[in-house]
């Protein structure tokens, strides 16, 4: 059996934790039940919300940053920022989302292989 991938290469590829190929996510954020390539059983590794919790942190901070510095800097209306932001904030959740679940999967199931092991 080959080498499972590291848990950046199964975080950024959204990868099965255990080949590296079969795909992690069934829809946008949901857990397929197995891998389609190796067949691990995924249902036990779910994140659920463990990675937003990061992501709001995270993006948040980058977000107000910005806001502020838009802000201070060109002094826009006040719809711009109701615009502005939404938009760039929703792609920008999911587009963090993905990786991060599969991040924290990929460590759940290093974690159990390796208490099994012992």
């Amino acid at each position: 059996m080959r080498e499972p991938p590291s848990i950046v290469q199964a975080a950024l590829g959204c990868r099965c934790p255990r080949c590296g190929e079969g795909r992690l996510y069934a829809g946008l954020l949901t857990i397929r039940e197995r891998c389609a390539v190796c067949g691990l059983d995924l249902r036990g590794h779910d994140a659920g919300d463990g990675a937003v919790v990061g992501v709001i942190l995270v993006l948040g901070a980058i977000v107000v940053g910005a806001a502020f510095w838009v802000e201070f800097t060109f002094s826009p209306p006040l719809w711009v920022h109701a615009v502005l932001w939404p938009v760039l904030t929703f792609p920008l959740a999911i587009l963090m989302m993905r990786p991060a679940k599969a991040a924290l999967v990929a460590i759940q199931y290093r974690q159990r292989s390796s208490e099994m092991d012992r």
